[in-house]
């Protein structure tokens, strides 16, 4: 690692399962921080015995419930000139784990932040997916329940990106189930778990096959779900805009308020439904 001149929190991706996928920079960044803070220092502390790295007098502990009260020391030690590197339990720092409120508080106090990156279930599931990936969306772990879940849920529908979601081994059922009913049986989905461990599996299908099959097999290890984007709704036909703009003129509907409501219940061009609302009031009774 270059020589730092001031201080610098330092965000080490660490393996999600295989400890073969630490990269070389990393291992050299924890060997070299002068203080390595840690979501928990049991793991952080095999990681480091691992690589033949001495903990002693340098692991701190910062998980998710000390994570803003932590920040303060942390951001003194980085003033300092000090290089503090923090690492999760596995992956990468600040996605759907702590980090995020460090990088927050030395940004603010214009402090030195980098990253060294490494191993992704987001972009590991993703890739395997065999959906498109010129655009997603990470929706991380959704709200266990009521009404935030339900909004979340709802959004996904329409969701015209690959959807990326992590979910617990017990509670992957239920998620799926509850997309079964909002998306529809045939929405396309991809089930991972274990990546990069011995047991890796990645099953494709559909939503009303994914729910058996994760019936059938022993909840195991993180899930990362990967929904394939909605399909676009097909456009109505012209008879069915006809018979929509029709029932507009019936109610009493002037033609530019017939047009401008079945556009918007429709969701088609307006030119179309004014063309048609046009057409059809000329039209002999």
């Amino acid at each position: 690692m270059t020589e730092q001149s001031t201080g610098v929190l330092l965000l080490v991706a660490t393996p999600i399962g295989n400890l073969g996928d630490l990269s070389a920079r990393a291992a050299e960044a924890l060997r070299d921080a002068d203080l390595v803070a840690a979501e928990d220092t049991r793991r952080a502390r095999k990681l480091l015995s691992h690589l033949g790295v001495p903990a002693a007098g340098r692991l701190r502990s910062v998980h998710a419930h000390n994570e803003q009260e932590s920040a303060d020391w942390v951001v003194d030690a980085v003033r300092d000139g000090r290089c503090v590197a923090y690492v999760t339990d596995a992956g990468t720092p600040g996605i759907s784990d702590p980090g995020e409120r460090l990088v927050r508080a030395c940004v603010a106090a214009g402090l030195a932040v980098d990253v060294v990156p490494g191993p992704s279930a987001v972009l590991m599931a993703l890739v395997l997916s065999g959906f498109p990936t010129d655009r997603f969306v990470f929706e991380g772990f959704l709200p266990r329940r009521g009404t935030e879940r339900r909004a979340r849920l709802a959004g996904l529908v329409s969701e015209a990106r690959t959807v990326v979601l992590y979910e617990s081994p017990r509670r992957v059922h239920a998620t799926l189930t509850q997309l079964l009913t909002v998306c529809g049986p045939m929405r396309e989905v991809a089930v991972a778990r274990e990546l990069t461990k011995l047991h890796q599996e990645v099953w494709r299908g559909t939503l009303d096959a994914a729910v058996p099959h994760v019936e059938l097999a022993e909840p195991r290890g993180e899930h990362v779900l990967v929904l394939a984007p909605a399909l676009p709704a097909p456009e109505a036909s012209d008879a069915e805009i006809d018979a929509h703009v029709t029932a507009a003129l019936e109610e009493g509907l002037s033609t530019r308020d017939a047009a401008a409501r079945v556009a918007r219940d429709l969701r088609v061009p307006r030119r179309r439904t004014y063309d048609a609302a046009q057409r059809l009031k000329r039209a002999p009774s």
